[in-house]
């Protein structure tokens, strides 16, 4: 008789532990004081008991309890316990909410119309007493707003169809491939060119130092002809210059002159036809002993004859 009753008590714990387990696996106190709302819904799209619930982002209870209400017209009440400290101001309502992981919430939309007394006032002026019931809506969710884009994307694809079917011709073409050949040549040759830049200005860069040298040579010899120019007489070349230009202009007014001999060899005609004349006959007298130099020269290797013989 007494290992039945350790049985029962054992079992009775058991139970115990498991109910007391339960509800704190679903997040539900028994020894800290709540208080329960309620709220009305007319589709509450899988909440479940022990649901969290959220007020600004932030938990503030949870779902308690989810009843059907079979004499108001097929509404969904819902029971949800808040902390205490937690008061509703007038005008509060909720909203469910789900997201592409099927995860369920229920949100509190506190209005901001009404302010909820201090903790320690009381529960009345402006704000709802535990056992109120406030007014659920469905909120458009992300799985909802992606639902209401279905339609623009169905008729979105007849036309995305089509432009990739444009597409595939395009790229099809014959030219579009010898295009992309070309610009592959021509980035070749940008890059053939670009190496070769490199290389030159390599070479300048090493050459660089030696052009310098040279550079200063050359300034320097510049300084120096400036320099040499700095110290030449340029007033007595300039003078010299001037007595050069009127001795020439002396000449040139001597063979002007009519009665100089110069002059007369330049202007005198008479005496330019007596020396073309003269020529004439030197001409002459040169042809005539080419033709006949037996007239003009004698030669005897044994001796010169008399005329007579």
């Amino acid at each position: 008789m007494k290992k039945e009753i350790k049985i029962a008590l054992v079992a009775i714990a058991g139970i115990i532990v498991l109910f007391f387990g339960m509800n704190f696996l679903k997040g539900i106190s028994l020894f800290s004081e709540k208080n329960v709302y309620y709220a009305s819904f007319s589709n509450i799209s899988g909440l479940t008991v022990s649901n969290p619930i959220f007020a600004n982002g932030y938990q503030v209870g949870i779902v308690r309890d989810i009843a059907f209400d079979y004499s108001g017209g097929g509404d969904i009440v819902v029971a949800f316990t808040l902390d205490d400290k937690m008061q509703l101001p007038q005008g509060t309502t909720a909203s469910i909410e789900s997201d592409f992981m099927g995860n369920v919430r229920m949100n509190l939309l506190l209005s901001s119309h009404n302010t909820p007394l201090p903790t320690g006032e009381g529960l009345g002026g402006g704000a709802l007493s535990p056992s109120d019931t406030i007014q659920g809506a469905m909120a458009e969710g992300l799985m909802a707003r992606a639902a209401a884009l279905i339609p623009a994307v169905e008729q979105m694809l007849p036309k995305v169809d089509s432009i990739l079917a444009s597409v595939n011709a395009l790229l099809a073409d014959p030219a579009i491939a010898h295009s992309i050949r070309n610009v592959e040549k021509v980035s070749t040759d940008l890059t053939t060119t670009t190496r070769q830049v490199n290389a030159l200005m390599t070479r300048l860069n090493s050459q660089l130092p030696t052009l310098m040298t040279k550079t200063d040579g050359v300034l320097d010899n510049a300084q120096q002809l400036t320099k040499n120019l700095t110290t030449l007489d340029i007033d007595g070349t300039m003078q010299k210059v001037d007595q050069t230009l009127a001795n020439v202009q002396a000449v040139s007014e001597k063979l002007n002159k009519p009665d100089g001999t110069l002059g007369l060899l330049m202007n005198d005609a008479t005496l330019y036809d007596r020396f073309n004349g003269t020529l004439t006959n030197a001409e002459q007298l040169l042809g005539d002993i080419k033709e006949h130099p037996k007239r003009y020269i004698n030669i005897s290797v044994f001796g010169k004859k008399d005329k007579g013989q």
